[in-house]
């Protein structure tokens, strides 16, 4: 079969397309023939040798939909013929609150979805919801759920409260964005784009501001009278002005640090007398995976897609992600 095989580190050029062999399920897994995948943000800092536990050659992707086609030793053979999602990860652990010690994403060091099939344990297959094609369903996983468990799990985003979610045209910003939208959140974001901000009007957010305003968090406080939530990703000098937005026992939740750490540390006695609270949190459990994609199909919740592009161009598609060139999500077409 073709997989992407990232042989030697040196950025996404140095992804090539190659002949492997295609996997057999072991027993308790299924094999996926997979329909799509889509990009993320990690499949690129792989390429760089930029990623903890490397280890070469490897095919990545982590997010996959498809259609199973062998079941191993043990495994229901009705599953045979489903359409599925694949959860994204291996050995989250017995505790919700926080994964374990063999916690991993698939594409690396696990064989990932860049690849015309992949064999994963029976239990990481969902089933597609009804009203999503192969493209929509694959944007889903990782960016998806991401997205649920910073908002819906560790955030508690309530009707009538008001998000502030930064970065908007990340596959998790964009969401972060319908998950709040869908709880009846009112949301605000930032962007360094302005393309990116009236695409974010458009899916129906309250107000925006570009991040390159020095008084961007000011406005958005002014704007919207304080939030109850702020999702971020970027960490960086920004995050004590982010504090400043929230109202008394607000959240401040993120799921990353691009920009590093605030270079004056964090102003302790406002938090502590606000009563607010700081949320490290990754993607999230097999458990949430199953709500989120139930949420999706109670609410037939389209995801956002930025373009499709075909398996051997996926140097190019990871080249327009690492430039953040994108609103929403770049999927590939597998088959």
């Amino acid at each position: 079969m073709q997989a992407v095989v990232l042989e030697h580190t040196g950025g996404p050029d140095s992804l090539v397309i190659r002949e492997i062999d295609k996997p057999s399920p072991a027993a308790g897994e299924v094999r996926v023939n997979l329909k799509a995948s889509a990009l993320n943000r990690r499949d690129y800092w792989i390429t760089l040798g930029k990623y903890p536990k490397m280890r070469l050659p490897c095919v990545p992707g982590s997010d996959g939909a498809g259609i199973v086609d062998a079941v191993g030793v043990g495994v229901n053979p009705g599953l045979l013929g489903a359409e599925v999602l694949i959860y994204p990860a291996m050995a989250w652990g017995e505790e919700q609150a926080y994964s374990g010690p063999d916690f991993r994403v698939l594409g690396m060091p696990d064989q990932g979805t860049f690849a015309e099939a992949i064999c994963v344990p029976a239990g990481n297959v969902f089933a597609k919801p009804a009203h999503l094609d192969w493209f929509q369903a694959a944007a889903m996983p990782l960016a998806g759920l991401t997205a649920w468990r910073a908002t819906v799990t560790q955030a508690e985003v309530k009707a009538g409260q008001r998000v502030l979610i930064t970065g908007a045209g990340s596959g998790v910003s964009s969401f972060a964005i319908l998950w709040c939208l869908y709880h009846g959140a009112e949301v605000y974001v930032t962007s360094g784009s302005d393309d990116k901000l009236a695409a974010a009007s458009r899916l129906g957010v309250a107000g925006g501001e570009n991040y390159r305003d020095p008084d961007c968090y000011r406005k958005l406080r002014q704007q919207s009278g304080g939030f109850h939530v702020v999702i971020d990703s970027a960490g960086g000098n920004a995050v004590n002005a982010l504090l400043d937005t929230l109202l008394p026992a607000g959240r401040l939740v993120f799921f990353g640090a691009t920009l590093g750490n605030p270079e004056h540390g964090l102003e302790m006695a406002k938090l502590f007398f606000r009563h607010i609270r700081i949320q490290g949190t990754t993607m999230g459990s097999n458990a949430e995976f199953a709500a989120m994609l139930a949420f999706v199909a109670q609410h037939r919740i389209t995801p956002v897609i930025d373009r499709v592009f075909p398996l051997a161009q996926v140097p190019a598609a990871l080249q327009l992600l690492a430039n953040f060139e994108q609103s929403g999500k770049i999927l590939l077409r597998i088959s």
